[in-house]
């Protein structure tokens, strides 16, 4: 199951990680547990945020991919359920 991980952090949350530099280690160690397929990062409706793409095994994953993000960045979280082409074309095939 290929999400997409929308994560939109708290400015006054980052701002305090940022000042006391532990901005980088935090999302590193994030990324680190995840281990998502890529990673983009990008303003978010005006605050710090960024993209993952993640193969969770099943839905069953969904709470702990965004629990990281609640709780040390303060984040809103917005998952997606994406495809590849591959998957696409598998999935149209089905079709009939």
């Amino acid at each position: 199951m290929r999400i997409m991980l929308h994560v939109a952090m708290d400015t006054e949350k980052t701002n305090q990680l940022v000042l006391d530099g532990t901005m980088g280690s935090t999302i590193q160690e994030i990324l680190a547990k995840l281990k998502p397929e890529a990673a983009y990062f990008h303003p978010a409706n005006g605050r710090r945020g960024f993209t993952l793409v993640i193969d969770a095994p099943d839905g069953a994953t969904l709470p702990s991919l965004a629990e990281p993000f609640w709780l040390q960045l303060g984040a809103t979280v917005e998952v997606v359920p994406v495809m590849n082409a591959e998957e696409l074309g598998v999935g149209l095939s089905r079709l009939g």
